[in-house]
């Protein structure tokens, strides 16, 4: 049969042009009333989904892995990782043996090594790690397993060693302060 040259191949994309154009001519409507709104909410999943790196299962890391997007870890990797405005995920199957200092770190795998977040740590159910924590805020879900131990400080705190304590804590309250309460009472 005759078939014309004009249309697609695809029954599907006669909709698709049609959609871009029905937007371009009714956007002036929807920026007049909404102006900050329409946008915002684009363009913020594409972002993070573009700049996440992922490490497939069957993939082996020995080394430095440095970086500036975010990465899941779904396989195994040994040395360090360093992403400091980014979040590093382990997922279920990932397995690392390395220091990883991010600013969010989220646990479902297994993890060997010491964790430095600016912002925060997430242990989910199924997450594994054996290491110490300095983070600003920690989240360790029912049934995770955590052997460590924990710094929480301020973000934009430097963690510099010599200021920890050997049996890592912290006394800061003053002694004469309770005094006073009683002297007060």
């Amino acid at each position: 049969m005759w078939k014309p040259t004009n249309q697609p191949t695809t029954p599907g994309r006669p909709a698709e042009p049609e959609r871009p154009t029905m937007p371009t001519s009714s956007a002036p409507a929807m920026m007049a009333n909404e102006p900050a709104a329409a946008p915002r909410p684009a363009t913020t999943p594409t972002t993070t989904t573009a700049d996440q790196a992922t490490i497939g299962k069957s993939l082996v890391i020995k080394g430095e892995v440095t970086g500036s997007e975010s990465l899941y870890i779904d396989g195994r990797v040994e040395g360090s990782i360093n992403l400091a405005g980014n979040r590093v995920t382990i997922g279920r199957n990932g397995v690392v043996a390395a220091n990883i200092n991010a600013r969010e770190i989220v646990v479902l795998g297994k993890v060997r090594g010491n964790l430095t977040a600016s912002d925060r740590v997430d242990i989910r159910s199924d997450g594994s790690l054996t290491g110490d924590v300095v983070a600003a805020r920690i989240s360790i879900e029912d049934g995770a397993y955590f052997k460590g131990g924990i710094d929480i400080r301020k973000g934009g705190q430097p963690t510099q060693p010599g200021q920890q304590k050997p049996n890592g804590e912290d006394k800061a309250v003053p002694a004469p302060e309770p005094a006073a309460i009683g002297a007060r009472a």
